[in-house]
């Protein structure tokens, strides 16, 4: 049997077959174009990618930041100081820090006793040797920011917190009397212990057990310049003072007024790292 056009099945007809056509042409073309822009859309987050990780300026707030710094301070000595921060706003960061160093009184001078060979090097009159230990928190404000990864970012920061003043007493070796006779070491007591009788000072370890704590609070002001050439690393030189305050006085110089406040300036270099 033949089928001529005229007995051929409606529903197979060309015109149908468009018209059902035409009913997805928007569903085709969604399709179409969803396939052409994928992977454009993977290759631009693919580059995106490797731009953050590559610590390029890609128009984005890295949140969070820590860094470890290095100073040294006007109070004789040195410190190491870890933060952690998160920023609340663009340019406003809220920081948690803590941080040790030693201590040391501003007339403290290293000597030696010429009257013995060989003798060791002491301070005279001190009483206690002191390490600093603090925690705080504060703020980071941007005054400047990078205009480009080439340029210098400066901020001004503040904390307040705590410190604990950790005092250890200075042993010493003593001579009496015969000078080929051996030291004998005793905690330093200035009512009885004369400059000419002084050997040296004993092993730091000598009368730890007798440490004592004088707790304290601080106060920090400081302002920095960070420097990396990578937006989601940290590289910064830091300059500040820093105060703290005793309820207690500690003891450290023999005969000198005891301060309830001390004041020192530091400078301090930074590194450290940016996240989301």
């Amino acid at each position: 049997m033949i089928i001529t056009s005229f007995d051929y099945p409606a529903k197979y007809s060309i015109f149908v077959i468009m018209k059902r056509c035409a009913k997805y042409k928007i569903l085709f073309v969604f399709l179409l174009t969803f396939a052409i822009y994928l992977p454009f859309s993977a290759q631009e987050t693919k580059d995106d990618l490797t731009r953050l990780q590559n610590g390029e300026d890609v128009n984005v707030l890295y949140r969070h930041e820590a860094n470890f710094g290095v100073f040294i301070h006007s109070a004789g000595g040195f410190g190491v100081a870890y933060r952690r921060g998160l920023h609340v706003t663009g340019k406003r960061k809220r920081m948690f820090e803590i941080e040790a160093s030693n201590f040391k009184h501003p007339k403290e001078v290293k000597s030696v006793n010429s009257y013995y060979s060989n003798s060791k090097g002491f301070v005279y009159g001190k009483l206690n040797s002191v390490l600093l230990l603090r925690s705080g928190v504060g703020y980071q404000n941007t005054l400047f920011q990078k205009s480009d990864k080439k340029s210098v970012e400066i901020r001004y920061s503040y904390f307040i917190g705590a410190t604990m003043g950790i005092a250890k007493p200075v042993y010493l070796e003593i001579k009496k009397g015969n000078s080929s006779a051996l030291p004998s070491t005793e905690r330093y007591d200035p009512a009885i212990h004369k400059q000419e009788d002084i050997y040296g000072k004993a092993s730091f370890f000598k009368g730890i057990e007798k440490t004592a704590i004088y707790p304290a609070g601080y106060a920090k002001l400081a302002l920095s310049f960070e420097y990396a050439d990578r937006y989601n690393v940290i590289k910064a030189i830091e300059t500040g003072a820093v105060a703290d305050f005793y309820p207690i006085a500690m003891p450290i110089m023999a005969n000198n007024k005891k301060q309830q406040v001390y004041v020192s300036l530091y400078l301090k270099m930074i590194w450290g790292k940016k996240w989301f």
